[in-house]
């Protein structure tokens, strides 16, 4: 089950959350340990159906939002890829979340080291699939191999509601990020698809090797989207580390 919440921030946007866990309770016994989902760019945050019968045999359960301009949160303009660091710490305080796990895909995995870089009090463990690199990440051919056009359509939804959020993501992804991959010290899985076309996987191999925690996975025969089918290894990394 998804219960949906908006959270009103402090400075007056709205955020709008879902939480597939069972009672809603970080502190019920035996309750799943919250992992936040960050979605990919252009999408909404809807936590992810396909995975979550391997979340809960891992014993955690997904927390997610939709980023700013998207679905049913507020824009945030000028906004940062730095920035969901502190949106996401919102929302764990509203859902009385302590400690969470973070996993983002494709545009949502440079929001997860976000997370794992600003919040090292409160994130236990990252992970990133098929996230690029920074826009200045120094040595990287950053447009090399890129293939044109949006991978799937699970970003329908998101771009009929309108480009405001695509337009603050692709913002964002041009600025820089607020952190550096080599400041973050809490584990960090980089897992990237071997074949990927949408974010070569030398963004990943970027990552992983600017990253002092970080252990890489190539995924053989993987695309930008078939990479999502070795999440389930991504999740029992996370609860490994939980």
């Amino acid at each position: 089950m998804i219960t949906e919440a908006d959270i009103r921030l402090p400075d007056g946007r709205t955020l709008h959350a879902y939480d597939t866990r069972a009672d809603g309770s970080a502190n019920a016994p035996g309750a799943p340990v919250a992992v936040f989902w960050l979605h990919g760019s252009p999408n909404v945050g809807s936590p992810p159906e396909p995975l979550f019968a391997a979340a809960g045999a891992n014993g955690l359960g997904w927390v997610s939002y939709d980023r700013p301009g998207y679905g049913g949160s507020d824009p945030h303009d000028g906004r940062t890829v730095g920035s969901a660091a502190a949106d996401v710490a919102a929302i764990a305080d509203a859902l009385g979340i302590g400690r969470f796990a973070v996993l983002g895909h494709s545009g949502g995995g440079p929001h997860a080291l976000a997370c794992a870089a600003l919040l090292p009090d409160r994130v236990i463990a990252a992970v990133s699939m098929s996230g690029p690199a920074p826009y200045d990440a120094d040595g990287l051919d950053w447009f090399a191999g890129w293939s044109p056009g949006i991978a799937a359509g699970v970003a329908g939804q998101a771009i009929e509601q309108g480009d405001e959020g695509y337009l603050e993501d692709t913002l964002a992804a041009v600025r820089p990020w607020g952190f550096g991959p080599d400041g973050i010290g809490v584990p960090v899985l980089i897992m990237h698809g071997a074949d990927d076309k949408m974010v070569p996987r030398a963004h990943g191999e970027w990552l992983a090797g600017r990253c002092p925690t970080a252990e890489a996975r190539i995924v053989p025969d993987a695309g930008h989207v078939t990479v999502l089918d070795s999440a389930p290894e991504a999740l029992a990394w996370l609860a490994a580390r939980c």
